[in-house]
């Protein structure tokens, strides 16, 4: 973002203005201007990510580390000072110790795989919560095939918040690892994570948090949280699809095996020994995703660029907004009332399917999601098949929610 716009939107937050960044956001559909509440999916982008991809592929575009020219030099120092910006960004203690990975998924399964190769073994325990993401399941699941270990689960209320005096009962000798949602992607719930990493440091348990819906919506410490692990993607963010981030303290991923083999992972090889590289680079075999490393880049300094507290709190009020604007809709609920939500309106509409409510939305030019938003378990407790779900970033406005409850209330003419 250019340095004159930068110091314009830091003294607050003017959502036209940002709107202004976002090519995507100025387009109609079938004939309607386009409302995108499909934000927790993934995020548009401004067009300084945009302009920073441009920028790779048409005058830097080379591989890495392994060059001596110009181009694999200056793509080399470009995609580095991308991992600098992460690490400032979420505040870890060191380059090192931010691994690029492909995006959350596999990041948790890298951890997964690593980890639970050498510390989880036949009766160990990893405990998850009730609202997890698929991803941050399977991988657990499928470690639990491999080494005998088994899953254990913390409940959820009927708002959708983490009964998390159940938490520690459920610790023992054998629990390896807590894995928890910092906010989940079906019901907008902010779970609780600087207590649960606190319950964890006094039994010696490590906590991984997936934060891909967190990182869009708040300020995150990975210092001041001091989980061991912490998980995001690019997409979600504002940044390009195909990156993600895996956060890990030195200590754990110095101990831990590598999880591909191949390029750049390596020290030395020979055909009785291979050496690995330290970390990160013992976890980045091959070739990764250059230009969409340093469009992270970009990402963050965009959002560097904008007062993000001034824009979480106008995005808070834009939920809100929302909250009020569909409760009033007859026949309509929202499925998850946490007193700690983050842009997220999950919600089903008496005698509807969701499948329908998202198909007539978009006719009327609004983009929401509708399904079970890879979160099985979460529509099992509550009962219901799937529900329509609606999310925020920091572009939308309350005119957008007026235009998604105007859709609404035909899809109930539609239906009546």
């Amino acid at each position: 973002m250019r340095a004159a716009r930068s110091a314009t939107i830091a003294r607050g937050f003017d959502v036209e203005r940002v709107r202004a960044d976002f090519p995507a956001l100025h387009q109609r559909v079938h004939g309607k201007p386009l409302v995108y509440l499909d934000n927790a999916a993934t995020s548009q982008k401004p067009q300084a990510v945009i302009d920073a991809l441009v920028h790779y592929y048409s005058r830097i575009n080379s591989n890495i580390h392994r060059g001596i020219h110009h181009l694999s030099e200056e793509a080399t120092e470009a995609y580095e000072q991308a991992r600098t910006r992460v690490k400032e960004f979420i505040n870890a203690a060191d380059e090192r110790e931010i691994v690029f990975v492909r995006g959350t998924t596999e990041a948790i399964n890298l951890v997964a795989q690593s980890y639970g190769r050498a510390f989880v073994k036949p009766g160990d325990e990893i405990v998850i919560t009730a609202m997890e993401h698929h991803s941050n399941i399977v991988p657990w699941q499928l470690l639990g095939e491999q080494t005998g270990a088994r899953l254990r689960v913390v409940p959820i209320n009927d708002e959708g918040e983490l009964l998390i005096d159940e938490l520690e009962p459920m610790l023992t000798g054998k629990t390896r690892l807590i894995a928890v949602a910092h906010v989940s992607n079906a019901l907008g719930t902010v779970n609780p994570v600087g207590r649960i990493v606190q319950i964890a440091r006094r039994r010696g348990i490590p906590v991984l948090v997936d934060g891909a819906q967190a990182v869009p919506h708040m300020k995150v410490d990975v210092r001041a949280l001091d989980c061991d692990f912490y998980v995001f993607s690019a997409h979600k963010m504002f940044g390009p699809t195909g990156v993600g981030i895996l956060y890990g303290k030195s200590r754990w991923l110095e101990k831990m095996p590598p999880y591909q083999g191949g390029g750049s992972m390596i020290s030395l090889v020979t055909f009785e020994k291979t050496h690995y590289n330290a970390p990160p680079y013992k976890f980045e075999a091959g070739t990764p995703d250059i230009g969409g490393g340093i469009a992270l880049g970009a990402a963050i300094d965009y959002l560097n660029g904008i007062d993000f507290a001034a824009a979480a709190q106008y995005e808070q009020g834009v939920l809100e907004y929302g909250t009020r604007v569909l409760s009033a809709i007859e026949g309509l609920r929202i499925i998850g009332q946490a007193s700690e939500k983050a842009g997220v309106l999950s919600f089903v509409l008496d005698g509807v399917h969701p499948h329908d409510i998202g198909t007539i939305l978009d006719r009327e030019g609004v983009a929401i999601r509708a399904g079970h938003h890879c979160a099985m378990p979460v529509m099992q407790r509550f009962g219901v098949p799937a529900t329509a779900r609606a999310s925020l970033a920091f572009y939308n406005t309350r005119e957008e929610i007026d235009a998604l409850a105007r859709a609404v209330r035909k899809v109930k003419e539609v239906f009546d």
